[in-house]
């Protein structure tokens, strides 16, 4: 019997919720928290802590990206996207 594989994976839809509805300050913040397994401050979707971590980090990136540049959502996510790829190899 084989064990049941969870998928961990970046949700895009959570990732999008997080920039819709977050501040910068309150991303970085629960980012933090996520590391130091303190109180985090937001509610993010995600079975694991290294979910929400993954969607948090995602989330920085992108409305970094989208403030700075100044480009929309979907460009910012390719951008993370194609820079996560290029890391791992």
């Amino acid at each position: 019997m084989h064990a049941r594989r969870r998928n961990l994976s970046m949700n895009v839809a959570e990732v999008k919720n997080l920039v819709d509805n977050y501040s910068m300050d309150l991303l970085i913040a629960a980012e933090k928290a996520l590391i130091e397994d303190t109180h985090v401050p937001i509610a993010i979707g995600g079975e694991e802590e290294s979910e929400k971590l993954t969607h948090v980090l995602a989330a920085v990136f992108i409305l970094e990206k989208m403030k700075t540049v100044d480009v929309d959502f979907n460009t910012a996510l390719r951008d993370y996207t194609r820079q996560m790829r290029e890391s791992i190899g």
